[in-house]
């Protein structure tokens, strides 16, 4: 991609929201730690640098290399990265008297600055942080202050260089998109060619040139990011892809056929495979949310090697990879603490001989459904909710057994159906229901039961990193409630979550 934006990441939780921003303006950008970074940077037209927990007069404190980056490309330093190059170039950064967190209005802003350009007066931004700049560094010229902050923001002089002490990427601050924009549009001159188009056609381009004549093999599992990553990989070769769609056992009820079904006429070369027995026995006994998830990566590398050596001289593994896989699976202080093993990043074992093509990897959930929408997959495709790699799983807490997978494939089949039915489907960006290690007493006619109880859970996310959940009507849940208990044999109570990301994850393990 040309035209880049440089991202900096210093830790801050905000990184990727300062990415959806840039993306939203058509410019394509990418995260990198601030200790790793490319070292050439001819294809990069600006640099952000984010913020940080760290406080820039800590002794652990990150300090970027900038010699390639300040003063030679367009620059723009977001709170610890404003406090950075004041307190190292000339000016103070000082604790502040009492933290400044949350919402705070622009009080000054310096006239004719094309920074500020349609930003009022007033404008709310949003602070997040303990110290505070006191002095501005050599050749610093205020911009703007709030009324607890006076160098809200500045530049400097003889660089295009401008730093704010708050975040313009969050949502509290009304006008921070825009003045993104008028930094990387109209100071920094960065083209807004990042489209769904543009993107279908140089990746199909790009995998033209780096597969040739090679044979490809896919793992298809029916969701939004294997299947547009397929029609990519089958614009570029053609008859070369080959795609396998393995039932590991714990898919929604009837999902493998569903599937298969669904391919069909897409022009897809497709094989299922259902290996559900193979899975199963093998998870047999395993509790440990962690381990499941590795037998499960286990296992479908063993069904899927098996599979590929069907296909003669198969070069290359393709996978849906998407960004957000990938940046959690980095820090800036590199591998991060495991939340969750992603199934689809990091590399193979050496027995399989594969090299992997992540045609997807530079793209966020949305960005991936419309460039599927610039493909003309259907959109009933598009719009399905993400599911975990582990399926169901990871939504049995404790121990599988195939009677749970029954269990909850015939719960999730009931919710899922139900918000389609009441046209709340489209409203959610994901949806499941947990079956929970727990029994519960119940009444059931005139007998008492002690039976299992179900979470159900519905969120609404743009790609997956942060996520709430969603005010479903009370109508539909006391429906979709009454429905469960009275058709699942085993339910006897439903509960819903109303847990956020974060501090909560969208999946219970």
């Amino acid at each position: 991609m040309q035209h880049n934006v440089l991202i900096l990441d210093f830790g801050s939780q905000y990184t990727q929201l300062i990415a959806r921003r840039v993306r939203e303006l058509n410019i394509f950008c990418e995260i990198f730690p601030y200790n790793h970074f490319p070292s050439d940077l001819s294809s990069y037209k600006a640099v952000i640098l984010g913020g940080s927990p760290f406080s820039v007069r800590g002794e652990d404190a990150p300090h970027p290399d900038l010699s390639q980056i300040r003063g030679k490309l367009p620059m723009l330093a977001v709170c610890y990265g404003a406090q950075y190059l004041s307190h190292f170039s000339g000016g103070e950064v000082a604790a502040s008297n009492t933290r400044e967190y949350g919402r705070a209005n622009l009080s000054f802003i310096k006239e004719n600055e094309i920074f500020f350009e349609g930003v009022s007066e007033n404008s709310q931004v949003w602070m997040s942080h303990s110290d505070s700049i006191k002095g501005l560094p050599t050749n610093g010229v205020k911009l703007a202050s709030t009324h607890d902050v006076e160098f809200a923001a500045y530049r400097i002089e003889g660089e295009t260089t401008y730093a704010i002490q708050y975040h313009p990427e969050v949502f509290h601050s009304t006008d921070g998109s825009k003045m993104l924009e008028n930094f990387l549009v109209k100071i920094a001159e960065v083209p807004q060619n990042f489209t769904p188009n543009a993107f279908v056609e140089e990746m199909v381009a790009e995998l033209k040139e780096k597969l040739q004549d090679d044979k490809v093999v896919l793992g298809l599992s029916g969701g939004v990011d294997s299947t547009v990553a397929a029609v990519l990989l089958h614009q570029a070769i053609g008859k070369n892809l080959y795609c396998i769609f393995v039932n590991n056992g714990l898919l929604r009820k009837n999902e493998f056929q569903n599937v298969l079904d669904q391919y069909k006429g897409m022009g897809l070369n497709v094989k299922g495979v259902d290996s559900g027995d193979r899975f199963l026995s093998q998870l047999a006994g395993v509790s440990d949310p962690e381990t499941k998830r590795k037998i499960i990566g286990r296992v479908f590398i063993e069904v899927f090697d098996d599979e590929s050596h069907l296909i003669e001289d198969v070069k290359w593994l393709a996978q849906g990879t998407i960004y957000p896989d990938v940046i959690e699976s980095v820090s800036v202080k590199g591998p991060s603490a495991t939340i969750k093993s992603h199934h689809n990043v990091g590399g193979l074992p050496d027995y399989m001989k594969l090299k992997i093509v992540e045609p997807l990897r530079m793209l966020f959930k949305d960005e991936v459904r419309r460039v599927g929408a610039s493909l003309g997959i259907d959109p009933e495709l598009l719009g399905r909710h993400p599911f975990p790699g582990p399926g169901l799983s990871i939504r049995i807490l404790g121990d599988i057994t195939p009677e749970k997978v029954q269990i909850l494939q015939d719960v999730d089949k009931v919710f899922i159906d139900g918000l389609k039915s009441w046209g709340l489907y489209d409203k959610v960006w994901q949806a499941g229901a947990i079956l929970l290690p727990v029994n519960s007493v119940g009444v059931m006619g005139d007998e008492r039961t002690y039976e299992k109880v179900i979470a159900l859970r519905a969120v609404e996310s743009t790609d997956g990193m942060t996520a709430d959940w969603v005010h479903l009507p009370y109508d539909f849940l006391m429906k979709v409630s009454n429905d469960i208990i009275n058709k699942v044999k085993g339910v006897n109570r439903v509960v819903y979550d109303i847990s956020s990301k974060p501090p909560a994850t969208i999946e219970w393990e």
